[in-house]
């Protein structure tokens, strides 16, 4: 009788090794819920597993569930608690809900276990400001210029995080030294190509045109619920929806690309193979009110969108590109353009370390995507009918937060909600980059970043196309179309 039992322990650990690799699998290919579905099996199965509620955490914070991710996370680490990957997830957790306190110390514990991974120094000085005598400088500083042992991954986040923290001490010379090391590593490993990138923005402006979109009013899905956020990132984007979504009816959904996912399945559905703009254009009424239903289905399947908010912003900030195609789809939906001075922009963008935004990384490269982001914006701003869309400067809502907050309800069709004002006290999830900063009351420190010398410099203004600049650089309005007509020729962006 012994033979069949050990027989049937190894089968079942077999299939238990099956289950948890097609789980494996599913979230490599975006499945979240597929992948929980198939690591909550083989927990029945292997309940003392660390690994299968690490992954369990994992799949739980993809779907924005982070307080059971949190809680799965724990778990793994009472059953281990030396695994440093694991201590590192829960710590993004926390951060993610705002539980800041918490994440800095468990990105700590994290550090302790594994002192050579550059990401946890990275979480570690976003998630609280380190003193002057803190030992991880030390420790930071070290690593960072270690031999070529050290993995090339970790020597990118150790630049980063070295040129946050010694910014936030005032050593920004020093900073910035390691952020034009940190970005030349990572430029050296990321696959752009500025051309075609550029050369999109550009054609964008030229198939929609003022007729097209005229002639195109009368299409779409007439539902008035979404407020897309658009602009570029570090612009003050994560504030503007933060404000909004103190408002009691309004539920922010941050970044979601629910519309380039849509367009894509329409796509598909027509016989397409990638979205193309003269294709795209050419579509029926109909088929734009699919479209903006498509849309409207992936958005309030949103974490906590309930149909009692009026209104859901979307602050896929690379919408900004799909403004003629969103117009077309949901003409009633309202656009929030998150405008700040370029170079305050830019030189923001390039203290960052991104996932995905791979012109982030070059000076030259960085200014010069501003700058046909900037031409399109002006673009946009002539052929929308008026009202569509409002430029919020961060600048400007800096300084008048009331008075900013009550035109950006107003233009949503919103009355005035006093918690609106109040809006680092509200509890949501945020994550972006600014996680931190939106939690906390307004500060003027950063309307104007320290600049570096003017050579170093130098790539990102010519990339801008501007001289010596002196204040806060602030653009040129887009609301006056006829000023903006020579800007949104295409010759206008440079290469």
């Amino acid at each position: 009788m012994e033979v069949p039992q050990v027989t049937m322990h190894a089968t079942a650990q077999v299939a238990a090794e099956d289950i948890f690799a097609a789980g494996n699998g599913l979230a490599a290919g975006g499945d979240y819920h597929g992948a929980l579905a198939c690591y909550e099996r083989v927990r029945t199965m292997r309940p003392a597993d660390p690994m299968v509620y690490t992954n369990i955490g994992a799949a739980l914070a993809r779907l924005r569930r982070l307080e059971p991710a949190v809680a799965a996370y724990r778990r793994a680490l009472d059953i281990n608690p030396d695994l440093h990957a694991t201590m590192n997830n829960l710590g993004n957790a926390l951060r993610d809900l705002g539980r800041f306190d918490e994440a800095h110390d468990t990105y700590r514990r994290a550090i302790r276990l594994a002192p050579a991974k550059g990401a946890y120094y990275h979480n570690l000085v976003k998630s609280r400001r380190l003193p002057n005598d803190d030992p991880h400088f030390r420790a930071m500083e070290r690593l960072a210029h270690a031999d070529e042992s050290l993995a090339l991954n970790d020597r990118i986040f150790l630049h980063f995080a070295l040129g946050q923290a010694l910014a936030d001490v005032g050593q920004n010379a020093r900073s910035f030294d390691h952020l034009l090391a940190g970005n030349a590593l990572q430029r050296g490993r990321v696959a752009y190509d500025e051309a075609a990138v550029l050369e999109v923005l550009d054609r964008i402006r030229a198939v929609f045109t003022e007729g097209l979109m005229r002639g195109r009013r009368n299409c779409g899905d007439r539902s008035a619920t979404p407020v897309f956020i658009i602009g570029m990132p570090r612009s003050g984007s994560t504030l503007i929806e933060q404000i909004l979504a103190s408002h009691p009816n309004v539920f922010g959904a941050g970044e979601r690309a629910d519309f380039p996912q849509a367009l894509r399945q329409l796509v598909t559905d027509n016989g397409g193979a990638r979205p193309d703009l003269a294709a795209i254009t050419s579509l029926s009424a109909d088929q734009f009110g699919q479209l903006g239903a498509d849309y409207l289905h992936r958005l309030g399947n949103a974490p906590d969108a309930t149909r009692a908010h009026q209104k859901i912003t979307d602050k896929y900030l690379a919408n900004f590109a799909n403004v003629g195609l969103i117009h077309m789809a949901l003409p009633n939906a309202r656009f929030i353009h998150s405008r700040r001075a370029p170079i305050e922009t830019c030189l923001s963008c390039f203290a960052r370390l991104f996932d995905d935004v791979k012109f982030s990384y070059d000076l030259g490269e960085l200014g010069r995507y501003h700058r046909a982001y900037a031409a399109l914006m002006a673009h946009w701003q002539c052929v929308l009918p008026p009202g569509v869309m409002i430029d919020v400067h961060y600048e400007d809502l800096v300084l008048d937060v009331a008075g900013e907050a009550r035109r950006m309800l107003s233009h949503c069709g919103l009355p005035w909600d006093n918690a609106c004002l109040d809006f680092h006290k509200t509890s949501r999830m945020v994550l972006t980059e600014s996680a931190a900063q939106v939690r906390q009351p307004i500060y003027r420190t950063s309307v104007q970043r320290w600049r570096p010398a003017p050579d170093l410099l130098r790539p990102l203004l010519d990339g801008l196309g501007v001289g010596e600049v002196r204040g806060t650089d602030r653009q040129v309005s887009a609301a006056d179309c006829s000023a903006n007509k020579a800007m949104a020729e295409p010759s206008s962006v440079g290469r």
